[in-house]
């Protein structure tokens, strides 16, 4: 299944799909998802509870973003998949994040969280069908398939893996 038109989504979520350099959820899989993983795994220590910025997300904070952001996407995706017509709300990241307490849990245990939530995420998408990736759903008050929700999952975390690069590490 290639690439997501621009009527597969919100026109927000453009802003991640755009960091996606494959063209198919078959080549994300096989050649973006381990280096992301990778990176992800191993931020420093040290800097766990690092903020850029007054008032800015620690590395653990935004790792709990990360957990909590793929599971809502994936649940997204899966209910496009089976389509499943009820529409989905938008979910309160600021909420989220506020109420997630990731500065009690050790940095440790996020990466594990993440990892595991990324090979569930990874072999829910090998096991799709074209069919399924092209089932759409609404999300967010838009129509928005399977498809572009595994290219949105992606995209949200090269998007912060950037911000990482530039402001954390």
């Amino acid at each position: 299944m290639p690439r997501p038109l621009a009527n597969d989504y919100g026109p927000y979520f453009e802003t991640y799909i755009s960091k996606v350099k494959s063209n198919d959820v078959k080549t994300i899989l096989e050649q973006e998802a381990a280096p992301i993983e990778t990176f992800y795994l191993n931020l420093p220590e040290a800097k766990a509870d690092h903020r850029y910025a007054e008032g800015k997300w620690t590395l653990k904070d935004l790792l709990q973003h990360l957990i909590d952001t793929e599971r809502v996407m994936v649940y997204r995706l899966l209910r496009a998949a089976r389509k499943d017509a009820t529409p989905n709300a938008s979910f309160d990241e600021n909420s989220f994040a506020a109420n997630a307490m990731a500065d009690k849990r050790s940095f440790q245990s996020l990466k594990e969280e993440f990892l595991a939530l990324r090979k569930s995420t990874n072999l829910l998408l090998q096991s799709l069908t074209e069919e399924q990736l092209s089932s759409a759903g609404i999300s967010s008050n838009h129509r928005t398939t399977a498809n572009a929700l595994a290219f949105i999952i992606f995209g949200h975390l090269k998007h912060h893996q950037n911000i990482v690069e530039e402001r954390y590490l």
